[in-house]
């Protein structure tokens, strides 16, 4: 009867004991039905039929003579050795009384309540002339039983042996039928191969730890590649003692993938509602949920909210995105968290958005086509060897308030459609606390809606570039006093404005826009200094209803003999920073007069300041470089670092960099202008 045979029926691993140089045979049942033996026990005994009975397998020569001592070590469980015997003859090819062997019968263990004999015999025709080898083949007939009783202590896919300092040293039929590696290929420590690269080490340093002190029984936890895939298999292993010394190991995996992913599942789960469950932004949410996904289920994650109102824009309008977190496993680059981008009909993003519903892609390793993400993405995606990216859109209360994108790079295998379903759970389990979030935001939205408004786009103008950012604090759902502006005046020239109205509430709001509407009519009409226009703004504050105070920066970029420069003024406002292309910085601290709403009778002054070619001037707000208890010069070096390491990136992405790494607090709302200089060339 063959090792798989016998195994399939008698429920344990016997092809173990395929390879012992004694003869093997084992019985089951009161009446000795035999489930099992090995080639040198056919080759020595007989050739006997599997689930024969003792009298009709053994006849010729154990039934006269060893009946009773079956019976009773099935009976008693006590094993009987003949090596004080005298040899008894076998019938077989060779003449009466040449060929002699003595055996031992020991009780084994099928199941509870059920038994069997296990029949170990060695031949012993030249003991005379060879006891030396006798005595090394009875230590070996001694292991392979102490093999046997260990093995069945254990349930497994996979069983293997290795020598006493852990390398495997014998075949396992077993473990070339599961993973497909040839012996030649898993001998020694050949099988590390087959263990998915993540876990070597620590599969490496734990087996090691086991041998080193001999443990009594080694169990962990790894991925195996198997001939469908990865899987988990929990490993075990116990030793074998021989006086007290361990001579080897025995040791077995058993497939656990199932089992593992439930528990994954519910971790996951646990982890999405404990990390939502003391956080009250929007904002805050996803950006904990991001970290529960990476990276448990990818490389790399990003948050990114649906800035209108509804979330569900048409064909053709411009669809809106805020990254507002990201999260990425160790080894692969961390976006920014923040970054705004209109995106096209047909990207990836918005077609999640408006099904409502989860848009896979997969594209060869570093390669990801064009609509699969934002622009400034796509990068990131490259530099990363992204393979696969999973849009999930976060629908909240019936409105799609945030789009996640999970992201899975190199060797890793895009998401699965469990993992969907898992993420999925993960976003309803949350679900009320998002809820509860998103009534904030949606309040906050309408909130930015007003204030964006109230924001013109700034102009584009040949050969120089303006780009504006505003950041709203996610505190507070009122809009704020905080704006910019840009427009070309009758003369030609670009005017840049920032400025910051006292308060945070709708009363800011109307000032802001009053403000703003005033010093645009002043400008349009007089071709001034801006200290001048700056001057009738002042007085022009004494007819709005209460006491509003702001402060301001008003510029004209003027072209000088072939370049430019920037003729401005500042009414206690934070200084503007002139950025040149070879990354050196300085405030432009010039032209500095008392805030707007306070009677000031003194004119105040205007700075001409040349611009250096491909350089950047940056307006901004003081919620940018401003935190309590902290001195506002050590915010200003803060920012002039910054730029001065992002001065090469494009003026776009400059604005996202410093907005990005800036340590703000998020109390207060954020306006930035940057204004970009031609290249002479």
């Amino acid at each position: 009867m063959d090792a798989v045979s016998a195994s399939r029926d008698s429920g344990l691993p016997f092809e173990m004991l395929d390879l012992a140089p004694v003869g093997v045979a084992v019985t089951r049942g009161p009446e000795h039905r035999l489930v099992y033996s090995n080639a040198m026990y056919r080759s020595q005994v007989s050739d006997p039929r599997g689930g024969m009975p003792v009298e009709e397998a053994f006849a010729a020569f154990v039934l006269p003579h060893y009946r009773a001592r079956f019976d009773r070590v099935y009976a008693t469980g006590e094993p009987v050795v003949s090596m004080a015997e005298p040899a008894v003859p076998i019938s077989g090819s060779r003449e009466p009384g040449e060929h002699f062997f003595t055996f031992s019968l020991s009780r084994a263990a099928f199941a509870p309540g059920e038994h069997g004999v296990l029949v170990l015999v060695m031949d012993v025709s030249e003991q005379a002339c060879a006891a030396h080898r006798l005595s090394a083949l009875a230590e070996e007939r001694r292991r392979f039983l102490r093999r046997y009783k260990s093995l069945t202590r254990l349930s497994a896919d996979v069983f293997w042996v290795t020598s006493r300092d852990g390398y495997v040293s014998e075949p396992s039929p077993s473990w070339e039928r599961v993973t497909g590696q040839p012996w030649e290929g898993h001998r020694g420590q050949g099988w590390l191969r087959m263990v998915h690269p993540d876990d070597r080490r620590a599969t490496i340093e734990s087996w090691s730890r086991a041998v080193g002190g001999a443990t009594e029984m080694w169990e962990h936890v790894y991925r195996l590649r198997t001939r469908d895939g990865y899987r988990h298999f929990q490993l075990r292993a116990v030793p074998v003692r021989e006086h007290g010394q361990v001579v080897e190991w025995v040791g077995s995996c058993v497939d656990v993938e199932q089992h593992w992913q439930e528990q994954r599942r519910q971790r996951l789960l646990d982890q999405a509602a404990n990390a939502t469950a003391q956080l009250r932004s929007l904002e805050e949410m996803l950006g904990a949920l991001a970290d529960v996904i990476v990276p448990e289920l990818a490389d790399g994650c990003g948050v990114y909210l649906v800035t209108d109102l509804t979330g569900e824009q048409h064909g053709g309008a411009p669809f809106i995105v805020e990254r507002v977190a990201t999260a990425a496993r160790p080894g692969v680059r961390r976006l920014p968290p923040y970054s705004e981008e209109q995106l096209p009909d047909g990207n990836a993003f918005v077609t999640a958005a408006r099904r409502r519903r989860p848009v896979l892609k997969t594209f060869p390793a570093g390669s990801p086509p064009p609509q699969v993400a934002p622009q400034g993405t796509l990068p990131w995606l490259t530099a990363n060897g992204a393979n696969g990216m999973l849009i999930l859109p976060v629908v909240v209360d019936g409105t799609v308030s945030a789009v996640v994108n999970v992201v899975t790079c190199g060797d890793r295998p895009p998401v699965s459609r469990g993992d969907i379903t898992l993420l999925n759970r993960m976003f309803d389990h949350a679900h009320d606390a998002l809820s509860r979030a998103i009534r904030f935001q949606r309040a906050q939205q309408i909130a930015l809606a007003l204030q964006y408004s109230l924001l013109a786009d700034p102009p584009r103008l040949p050969g120089l570039q303006i780009v504006a950012r505003y950041r709203a604090s996610p505190s507070a759902a009122e809009v704020g006093g905080d704006w910019y502006d840009s427009f070309v005046l009758p003369d030609g020239v670009p005017a840049l404005i920032i400025g910051d109205v006292s308060g945070h509430d709708l009363s800011a709001a109307v000032a802001m826009s009053q403000l703003r509407n005033m010093l645009r009519a002043l400008a349009m009409d007089r071709r001034e200094p801006p200290g001048d226009i700056l001057s009738r703004l002042n007085v022009a504050m004494q007819s709005l209803s209460g006491d509003v105070t702001a402060t301001c920066v008003y510029a004209r970029v003027e072209e000088l003999d072939g370049g430019h420069r920037l003729n401005y003024a500042s009414a206690g406002h934070p200084p503007a920073l002139l950025v040149t292309p070879d990354g050196r910085s300085r405030f432009l601290e010039d032209a500095v007069s008392p805030l707007l709403g306070f009677p000031h009778e003194q004119a105040r002054p205007s700075k001409a300041e040349p611009l250096p070619p491909g350089s950047t001037v940056l307006l901004y707000t003081d919620g940018l470089v401003e935190r309590p208890g902290e001195h506002l010069d050590r915010g200003l070096q803060r920012l002039r670092r910054l730029a001065e390491q992002a001065a090469q990136e494009p003026v776009d992405k400059f604005c996202d960099q410093l907005l990005s790494a800036m340590p703000t607090t998020g109390m207060d709302d954020i306006a930035v202008m940057a204004l970009r200089l031609p290249v002479q060339g």
